[in-house]
């Protein structure tokens, strides 16, 4: 079930968003929703970013206090 939303935007911003949008073959309420369920996700459930996932595993020890430490101790 979908519901309507309203929303006030500047139109120049509505304008690159049609355009962004038919050119990716989507509506810009699917643009809208994919953006909102995004943003709206609890920490717990968030997908890792790129750059960390690419960073998993180069740590020696995976305990944020000792990585906190480290830089303290680099940047002093």
């Amino acid at each position: 079930m979908t519901t309507k939303l309203t929303l006030s935007l500047d139109p120049a911003v509505i304008t690159r968003a049609k355009r962004y949008a038919k050119h990716q073959g989507v509506s810009v309420s699917a643009m809208v929703e994919t953006y909102l369920a995004a943003v709206s996700q609890p920490v717990e459930s968030a997908k890792p970013s790129q750059v960390r996932r690419r960073l998993q595993g180069v740590l020696k020890s995976a305990d944020p206090a000792a990585y906190r430490r480290h830089l303290e101790r680099k940047y002093k």
